[in-house]
């Protein structure tokens, strides 16, 4: 990167030079200046044009070609007639720029695999970005993620995002600061992953104060995708028409799937909101409501599901706790269980023994 930045300076500087030197307007001072804008016009459109698909490249081309192609026919008939020279420069510059647009756009509709060739590998090889929240990377799952192969393409961090992480890692609240030196660690973490490519932007929008704003701004200059696990900012991004991958979205969709009817076995944790119920939790952290369960506080016990509730912050089961099943359950196994020469003889036997000793 600072290889190309010195290069480009350096084409900047010779063509200021040159103008300088050369006098294309009548004052070298005025020359120079002149060379200069040029300069950084081409870097910018050099720039611009790297974002640019092969596609959009080839049907901007083939558009321009067209339209000068028609401009020069036109030309030949506005030549016989007292038209000004002005109108023949206007109607070229008018055909090349309308062949330039029309031709950029559709030339997202090219199919370059067909043709095979260097031109084969232009699918497969399109980047796909993807912009990383200051949330989803303090939550720590992305990484989780990223490890089993499931992100692909380019992962885009803003400079934004790592400010307010370090202020956040920087913060006076002891619980803050965890979070964002965990962010941090999770950060260096991604990067070390050899199958993923990180890039860092400096794209900022200073007129724009709120981050994920500006992370809204960001995924329509590069035309991508956002992964958060923020809720606000999942609404907000479809209202502007940006696609958001949600990392709570996709750890709802894969829980695993219960069915009213089914049995499972949970612990229950801690007393419900409503009378006489229990509230347990699955692995995946998944809140199971069991009625009849208040007394069965800190046992493991099966219950029976009644229904599945799916709602926007995950979703919730809800089961019955049935006495008779567990006591016809727990008898069941205490009479299967066989008799060991270690377990004590019943206090019965134990009786009648002493009765036959003292007769």
């Amino acid at each position: 990167m600072l290889d190309l930045i010195v290069v480009r300076a350096i084409f900047v500087v010779i063509l200021s030079a040159s103008a300088y030197a050369m006098e294309p307007l009548q004052s070298r001072p005025i020359s120079a200046a002149g060379g200069l804008i040029l300069g950084l016009c081409i870097i910018f459109f050099e720039i611009r044009l790297e974002q640019v698909s092969l596609k959009r490249l080839i049907g901007a081309a083939f558009g321009s070609v067209l339209g000068i192609f028609g401009a020069f026919l036109m030309s030949l008939v506005i030549a016989k007639t007292p038209a000004p020279a002005f109108l023949q420069v206007s109607l070229l510059l008018l055909m090349t720029y309308i062949g330039l647009i029309v031709g950029a756009k559709k030339g997202e509709m090219l199919n370059l695999a067909a043709l095979g060739g260097i031109f084969g590998g232009e699918k497969s090889s399109k980047k796909t970005f993807k912009i990383l929240d200051t949330s989803v990377i303090i939550d720590g799952r992305i990484a989780d993620i990223a490890e089993t192969g499931f992100l692909d393409g380019v992962l885009v961090i803003p400079q934004f995002v790592l400010r307010e992480l370090q202020l956040v890692a920087d913060s006076a609240d002891s619980m803050k600061r965890n979070r964002g030196r965990r962010g941090l660690d999770i950060l260096q973490r991604i990067q070390k992953m050899a199958h993923l490519n990180v890039q860092i932007v400096e794209e900022d929008f200073p007129q724009v104060r709120e981050v994920d704003m500006k992370l809204i701004e960001l995924a329509k200059v590069f035309d991508c995708k956002v992964i958060t696990n923020d809720f606000n900012l999942n609404k907000v991004a479809q209202l502007h028409g940006v696609e958001v991958l949600n990392i709570n979205e996709l750890a709802n969709s894969l829980k695993p799937i219960v069915l009213p009817g089914e049995t499972m076995r949970v612990f229950i944790l801690k007393e419900g909101k409503e009378y006489n119920q229990g509230v347990a939790y699955l692995d995946d952290g998944t809140m199971v409501v069991v009625d009849n369960a208040k007394k069965m506080i800190s046992k493991t016990i099966d219950i029976s599901v009644t229904s599945v509730l799916q709602t926007t912050a995950g979703k919730m089961i809800f089961g019955k706790f049935d006495d008779r099943m567990h006591a016809a359950a727990a008898g069941a196994e205490r009479h299967e269980r066989p008799v060991r020469k270690s377990d004590p003889q019943p206090m019965t036997n134990l009786g009648t023994e002493k009765t036959t000793i003292e007769s």
